[in-house]
């Protein structure tokens, strides 16, 4: 059995199906106080969801460079220090997407721009209220990157 689809495949291992997505980055962008975060519509969820800036590896690309890309991309963020803080398994139950998350200070701004027909609302958060905004993330990815900034906080 196997199903090839745009965004993923889907494929039988040892008698278990398999969604075959490839690896992935997420960027917690941190400047000026801020993290930004981008609001998008997610058909899966039935509706919009924030979350970080992510996307899919590309061929040929390191972690780092597609994080680099997609905050560019996505926020028109870029430069500044970066850090991969984790990487993990986002639904290994059935999926085999690995995620690696990074943290990204002391960027500059530009201009977006968004990949085709994606459309995005940036959304920048005062650090001092992501412990509360924390509570109504719906999106893992996302709830682990903040997770791990509040923790990188208070480490100091």
């Amino acid at each position: 059995m196997r199903y090839e689809g745009k965004m993923f495949d889907v494929a039988l291992r040892r008698g278990y199906e398999v969604v075959e997505h490839g690896p992935a980055v997420a960027v917690v962008p941190v400047g000026d106080g801020h993290v930004t975060l981008v609001r998008q519509e997610r058909v899966a969820a039935g509706g919009t969801l924030l979350e970080l800036p992510a996307g899919g590896i590309e061929d040929g690309e390191s972690a780092l460079e597609t994080a680099q890309r997609e905050l560019r991309e996505e926020t028109g963020l870029y430069g500044g220090d970066w850090v991969e803080v984790a990487s993990f398994f986002t639904t290994p139950g059935f999926v085999d997407e690995k995620m690696h998350l990074f943290i990204a200070t002391g960027l500059q701004r530009g201009e977006p721009d968004p990949e085709g027909s994606e459309e995005l609302e940036l959304v920048r958060v005062p650090l001092d209220e992501v412990p509360s905004l924390v509570e109504e993330i719906e999106d893992a990815k996302t709830l682990i990157g903040l997770l791990f900034l509040l923790r990188s906080a208070q480490a100091g």
